[in-house]
């Protein structure tokens, strides 16, 4: 049989079709392997992303039941008309009536009231709220302090404003004297550089025997100064809560009587507590003290304060 004939150059069909296809196989598999390494990158692009930050929760997810909230002792002290009631009558006023809200986890409150035996009544209303923030870049506890704002604001306290800082005035460069000055005296000096005496300041002289404008309670332009303050004003209150204010409201003198108003508000958390605690009286009766109200307002609301921590 005759062999056939080998010429140097030549590729034999079969080593050329294996080449071909050894050539598309890479050639596929460079390309996964491409598509693959940008696919990664992606992913890892996106992995690597800083998500955007969630403030966090509230502390308090529940709320405490209000009318069970305050002890016995506490409501025949705020309510001293309970004490002229029969026992059923007195067990009823004692119990309260619990506010109408629509999910008692995020409010709730209870009203308590007495009459006393000169006409007269006392009130008190609890309210309670838990706040919760809708927006996650924005705490519940942000979103709590919104709310007891507007309430202190209301009560006629004012908000404390962070001072701005005041720019400095850039530095300018050294300035020459001028070759005549004006000396201590007064007169024109010689040629050459002359220094000038600081100008001095005398305090003026207060007339002999007059009065000092804080003894007589007036300004130096005879408008009169503000009243002096009693310490029962509505005021911030310190120890309660993470915040807190006392307000106090007195009604004008009437034939009907005069009703003072005292409301103790603090927030804790995201859970805002209002306080109200209400005095009225009849006829010519003394118009309600304000110190007792208040205290024992802020004895209640250390009372819920500490029922919050348990």
């Amino acid at each position: 049989m005759q062999r056939k004939r080998y010429s140097p150059g030549r590729v034999p069909g079969t080593l050329l079709g294996l080449g071909a296809g050894l050539g598309v196989a890479l050639g596929a598999l460079t390309g996964c392997s491409a598509a693959g390494t940008a696919e990664d990158v992606t992913v890892d692009a996106k992995a690597g992303s800083a998500a955007a930050p969630v403030a966090p929760p509230g502390r308090y997810r529940t709320l405490f039941e209000p009318c069970g909230a305050v002890p016995q002792t506490a409501l025949r002290e705020l309510l001293p008309g309970t004490v002229a009631l029969s026992d059923v009558e007195r067990a009823k006023a004692l119990r309260g009536t619990a506010a109408v809200t629509y999910d008692t986890d995020r409010r709730v409150g209870c009203t308590w009231t007495a009459d006393t035996v000169d006409g007269g009544s006392h009130r008190l209303v609890l309210d309670v709220e838990r706040v919760v923030s809708y927006d996650p870049t924005v705490s519940d506890a942000t979103r709590a302090q919104e709310v007891y704002t507007r309430k202190q604001l209301a009560a006629g306290i004012a908000v404390p404003v962070a001072p701005t800082p005041t720019p400095t005035a850039p530095a300018t460069g050294p300035t020459t004297a001028p070759t005549s000055g004006t000396t201590a005296s007064g007169t024109a000096g010689t040629s050459g550089a002359a220094t000038t005496a600081p100008p001095t300041i005398t305090a003026s002289a207060t007339p002999t025997g007059a009065a000092s404008s804080a003894a007589t309670g007036a300004t130096a332009s005879g408008a009169p100064s503000a009243p002096a303050t009693t310490g029962l004003e509505p005021r911030l209150l310190g120890g309660l809560g993470d915040i807190a204010f006392v307000g106090d409201t007195l009604g004008p003198a009437g034939g009907a009587g005069r009703q003072r108003v005292v409301s103790v508000v603090f927030r804790t958390s995201n859970v805002v507590v209002t306080v109200e605690y209400r005095q009225r009286t009849t006829g010519t009766a003394p118009a309600p003290d304000s110190k007792e109200l208040q205290d024992r307002a802020q004895n209640l609301a250390r009372l819920l304060a500490d029922r919050l921590e348990e």
